[in-house]
This record gives structure tokens, C-alpha cells and sequence, in this order.
């Protein structure tokens, strides 16, 4: 099936080589002559190196869901190490970006929720893929390279299921999903490394477990508003453990809590400063998806019914109430969608979600166990929001899958060392020796 396609003039921008494409795609694959969706993508090339139509294409599969493909302003790290050999494509995945948007505006528009959760379903893995390759043969590529990050390389890993015949090699770094079983077992398993994590924060900032305990105890009973004019409640406090899945970000956490607290007429309050530090972590107005779509991305065949909430439960350390409570991490729970006013009007599209039976199923075990594409991952032993033996797991179950598992990096280990790890999964992948 051929798609319309424009593509832009090149711009140069610092040293790159710019183009912006736009895909028009049915939003449901199955029926290919219903509606059709936008998807926009850019792609990066060095001028310097050689024409880009002599370059092979790399397709980045971002992180999520719900995340748009990266906006570089200069090559850097694993984009500079690829751009000696590739010309990269960033994919803005359904519903992001500058494809066809999804949020609250734009999914008003589809009328009541019960059709919002269903325009919604056609936004997984398996749709994602369907659109690369409609994007691949639009483009006129042979088999391409593709590269996945967390999420991304959940998507890898359909790909490699359902449409093996368009990859020539893949390269996923902290994305190697459970293949099988409900949601319920990646946050019982996470939950864990979350709290392992925070005991290592808490050890090497001994000061800010007795501050986290006291902002907790402050929110509380002195209200304090976000400057959305929100109220920052101790649970939405508790997201602040976003900053412990990366390795430098965790330091972060330590300068924001550092100015939590400023002297007042009315008494020690928490700073205007600090506060607009947590907005941006508690609120969901640029990336909604990945409040909707977060725990359907494990759903195959069963509904998730907030899994991470249930899950959390049984384990009253994280509750706010705790007498020393800890961070929480990646997990998403129904009380986002009352106190944040970006998904308060998708309560209902996202209950809609949770308790949907009928997702059908991501992966293809049979398929990936006689897996033909070269394959390499990066595994990080203390990832926070890709469990470490779930990915061995998996691993275990993709034909000629290569592993490399660190300690060294987190979650956000390709923005540490980004070039290091591209270089090394790539020569993995091809036998070139490091």
C-alpha cells in the first residue's frame, strides 16, 4: 500500500542536514479505507559525510508513550555516532507531536468517551509499526536499522513480531518488554527497584529523608498551589521520583528539595521556586498518552485495571501516609485524571481504558523465537522502570538476541553516553569487534 507523502526542502541547521516529512496513514490498519491520521517525522543527516540518498536510514523509536521524537539542534552523542552512518528518521508516534494530535482539545472532537477509547486503541505498539512500514516503503528503503528506547524498543520488539521483513538490524536500550502475563507483574517487580533506589538516594543524601517526610507532613495541612493554581497534595509530591530513573537526574532531585522551603508572613511555606519544579513534573499537558496509554502497553487480552494502583496497595511504604513515604516512580493512578486539570476531562476515556479486555496481542512468541534480524540490547541491572530480570526474560525468548547488561548507566543511559552505547550495540549487531 502506497501513502501520500511531502517532504520539505533541507534546511542546514548547525552542521545537520534537515527535512521534514508527513505521512498520511489510516488510523485503523485493518481498514485501510477509512479514516486517515497524519504522521509527521524529521529526518537528520551530516552534509559532511556523503549525500544523505546514499546513506541507509535509521528510524529512532522514542521513548513513552505518548513522546515525540526528538527535536536535535546539533548532533551530539548516540545522533553524532549514527549520523557517520545513517540518515536518522524521528518519528513524532501517532498522536505526538506534529502527527494528528491527541489530548484534551483535540480528543473532544471525536465526540463522547466511549469513542475517544476507541480512536485511542488504535494507538499502540502494533499501529506504530504498522505506520513505520507504511513510512518505510513511502520513503522507497529496502530493510532498515531501527533504534528503541524504553518504549521504543517495546515497539522494536512488535516490529520484530509482526513485520521482521522490514528490519535489517535493531538496537533497543532499556525497552525489553514482558512478552506475556498482566500488567500486574512489571510494577510488583518495579515497585521493588523503585524502592531500592530510593534507599540509595536516601544514603547518599541522608538530610533529605527527614525534608521529604516534612514537606509530605506540610502538604498535608497547608495548602499549597501549583502554578497552574492546583493544589500540590502529598501524592503529587511523591512524583517526584521521576528524577531517580536516570543517573546524573537523581542529583536533581536533591537541588529541588533544596529549595523547598522559604520564610514567609505566614510562616515557613514552600517556595515559588520549588513549586514550579513540581508542576512540571505532576502535569501531563504535553505527553496525555502517556497517562491514557501507560498500562495498556503490557495489555494483551485482558483489561490492566490500573494495575499499579492495586499493586501499590501492598505496599504501604509508598503510601503518602507512610511514616517515612518514598518516591514513586513511572506508575500512573486514576487520581491523575482528578487532580490534573490537562486529564480531568479524560477521566472517563481513561477508565474506559483500564478496564478494556478485547487488546489484541503485541507480540508474536512463536515469531520471535526463530527471530532471523540481528538483534542487540542494552540492559541496565538498576533500571527503575524496565525491570532487569523481565528483560533477561524476554531476551531468553528472541532468537539470536544480544545482550549487554550494565550497571554503569540508568534508564536515561543513552544521555550519559549515548555515542558509547550506539557504537557498541551497532558493532554488536554487525561482529565488529570494540
Amino acid at each position: 500500500m502506497s501513502v501520500p507523502h511531502t517532504a520539505s526542502k533541507p534546511v542546514n541547521v548547525r552542521g545537520m542536514r534537515v527535512v521534514e516529512h508527513r505521512f498520511t496513514v489510516p488510523l485503523d490498519h485493518a481498514q485501510p479505507d477509512g479514516e486517515q491520521i497524519t504522521v509527521f517525522a524529521r529526518e537528520y543527516s551530516d552534509p559532511g559525510v556523503s549525500p544523505a540518498s546514499d546513506l541507509p536510514w535509521l528510524l529512532y523509536l522514542q521513548g513513552g508513550p505518548g513522546g515525540k521524537g526528538s527535536r536535535l539542534l546539533q548532533f551530539g552523542g548516540w545522533t553524532k555516532a549514527a549520523s557517520r552512518r545513517f540518515r536518522i528518521l524521528m518519528l513524532d508516534q501517532r498522536g505526538t507531536g506534529l502527527s494528528t494530535p491527541a489530548n484534551r482539545q483535540s480528543l473532544a472532537l471525536r465526540g463522547d468517551a466511549a469513542a475517544q477509547a476507541e480512536y485511542l486503541s488504535h494507538f499502540r505498539a502494533d499501529s506504530i509499526v504498522a505506520d513505520a512500514e507504511l513510512i518505510r516503503n513511502a520513503l522507497g528503503s529496502g530493510p532498515w536499522s531501527i533504534f528503541g528506547q524504553s518504549y521504543g524498543g517495546f515497539c522494536a520488539l512488535t516490529y520484530l513480531s509482526f513485520a521482521p521483513s522490514g528490519l535489517k538490524e535493531v538496537l533497543v536500550t532499556g525497552g525489553l518488554a514482558p512478552l506475556s502475563g498482566p500488567a500486574d507483574r512489571v510494577y510488583q517487580a518495579t515497585f521493588g527497584r523503585v524502592a531500592a533506589r530510593n534507599a540509595e538516594y536516601f544514603a547518599k543524601y541522608p538530610g533529605d529523608r527527614e525534608l521529604t517526610t516534612r514537606i509530605t507532613r506540610h502538604l498535608d495541612t497547608v495548602p499549597e498551589q501549583l502554578p497552574d493554581g492546583t493544589r500540590l497534595t502529598p501524592r503529587r509530591f511523591q512524583m517526584a521520583g521521576s528524577y531517580l530513573g536516570g543517573n546524573t537526574r537523581m542529583d536533581g532531585l536533591h537541588h529541588l528539595l533544596e529549595e523547598a522551603f522559604i520564610g514567609t508572613p505566614d510562616g515557613m511555606r514552600l517556595s515559588d521556586t520549588f513549586l514550579a519544579g513540581m508542576w512540571q513534573l505532576a502535569e501531563r499537558s504535553t505527553n496525555p498518552l502517556y497517562a491514557l496509554m501507560h498500562e495498556s502497553i503490557y495489555a494483551q487480552g485482558q483489561a490492566t485495571e490500573w494495575a499499579a494502583w492495586r499493586v501499590l496497595q501492598s505496599r504501604p511504604d509508598f503510601l503518602p501516609d507512610a511514616a517515612e513515604p518514598l518516591y514513586t516512580g513511572e506508575m500512573v493512578y486514576p487520581w491523575y485524571f482528578e487532580e490534573d486539570p490537562a486529564l480531568r476531562p479524560l477521566k472517563r476515556t481513561a477508565e474506559l481504558l483500564a478496564a478494556k479486555s478485547d487488546w489484541p496481542a503485541l507480540y508474536d512468541p512463536g515469531q520471535l523465537a526463530r527471530n532471523p534480524v540481528p538483534a542487540a540490547a542494552a540492559v541496565y541491572t538498576h533500571d527503575i522502570y524496565v525491570d532487569r530480570d523481565l528483560s533477561l526474560e524476554t531476551a531468553a525468548a528472541v532468537q539470536g538476541l544480544q545482550v549487554w547488561e550494565t550497571d554503569e548507566f540508568h534508564h536515561d543511559g543513552i544521555a550519559d553516553d549515548g555515542e558509547g552505547i550506539f557504537n557498541r550495540l551497532l558493532g554488536m549487531v554487525r561482529g565488529e569487534r570494540p
